[in-house]
């Protein structure tokens, strides 16, 4: 046997530890040292979850870690990348965490080697489709486009692949992926499973694209629309105050989004920013995700508003891998172009 261990098995060594004692990455990553003094200072935090889950999780990590200042920037996962990629072409950014919903990203920073590695002992029953198994980025929650269609009407779309239909012409409404993220990963999967010509045949058969999710949403309720592509999450908030919509399971797969959270090796206080993400990887920072409509990464914790566990929803996906990270990255400009030529006609 070698006498010297690869980074991945030291991560998993480390993994297996860390019920006896909670180990935190340097701020360059050369390797765990135990934790001798309480986590401070100020960690800004990156993301695209909704506000009322920030404002639900800023009250916990303050009784955690007292000592940690925590600021957030909220908003969508684009209008997140546009403002990191911003300050890292400026010279460097404020930013400690990020947790957005943007997969890709999560996988070219790891090829630039921008993240810390850090493997958070609160992480250990996160399914190993949701982690990077080098340790460099983990979900903390889990998001999902699934079909959606206006309650009364007399049959529903089966699949994605069942939208170019003509029995749905004029009928659909989907997100644009030149705007919003969860629009594009799906685009990413579609296009894989069904060539460039399913956005032709889409297109031809007189789909919306209607901007992000809120805006699918609005089509289907003002009835410009009678099925669309939309999160599971906004559906299900909208079904709570009432919208006439109805949610299907789509037959050849939903295509689930990992809500990622990384650490950068540029963070002022690593040590802090750990410490709340393991805050957020907390039986009780899960909780509070699953209180925002979304599913957590804890296998244990139930769906949102009574819907299946995220292993459950996993097994109902298209499944994940590192390839598919890398294809958004390496592929995507195509795919957008490709959607975009195809509504552009």
């Amino acid at each position: 046997m070698r006498g010297d261990l690869t980074p991945r098995l030291i991560l998993v060594l480390s993994v297996a530890l860390a019920g006896c004692r909670i180990e935190w990455a340097t701020p360059h990553g050369q390797g765990p040292v135990a934790a001798t003094e309480r986590p401070s200072g100020d960690v800004w935090i990156y993301t695209s979850m909704y506000r009322p889950v920030v404002d639900a999780l800023e009250p916990l990590i303050k009784e955690q870690l007292p000592d940690v200042k925590v600021h957030w920037y909220q908003a969508g996962s684009e209008k997140v990348l546009a403002r990191l990629e911003a300050e890292l072409s400026a010279g460097g950014t404020q930013a400690d965490l990020i947790a957005t919903s943007d997969p890709f990203l999560y996988a070219r920073f790891k090829t630039e080697g921008r993240w810390l590695r850090y493997a958070s002992p609160n992480g250990q029953r996160i399914p190993r489709s949701l982690v990077d198994l080098d340790g460099e980025y983990a979900a903390i929650r889990v998001s999902t486009m699934v079909l959606v269609s206006r309650k009364g009407i007399p049959a529903v779309p089966a699949s994605f692949a069942e939208l170019t239909d003509p029995r749905w012409a004029g009928e659909v409404a989907l997100g644009d992926p030149l705007t919003s993220g969860t629009a594009f990963t799906w685009a990413v999967f579609m296009e894989q499973a069904y060539g460039a010509e399913y956005f032709e045949k889409l297109r031809k058969n007189g789909a919306r694209v209607a901007g992000g999710n809120a805006a699918v949403l609005q089509k289907l309720e003002g009835k410009e629309a009678q099925v669309g592509v939309l999160l599971l999450e906004n559906a299900l908030i909208a079904q709570a105050k009432g919208s006439p919509i109805e949610i299907r399971w789509p037959d050849d797969g939903a295509v689930v989004i990992p809500g990622y959270a990384a650490i950068l090796k540029s963070s002022r206080h690593a040590q802090a920013a750990q410490a709340v993400l393991d805050v957020l990887l907390s039986p009780k920072g899960q909780a509070l995700i699953v209180e925002g409509d979304m599913h957590a990464a804890d296998p244990r914790l139930a769906g949102p508003r009574g819907q299946v566990k995220v292993d459950e929803v996993i097994s109902k996906a298209r499944p994940w891998d590192e390839a598919m990270q890398l294809r958004g990255n390496s592929d995507g400009t195509r795919v957008k172009q490709a959607f975009s030529g195809a509504f552009s006609k």
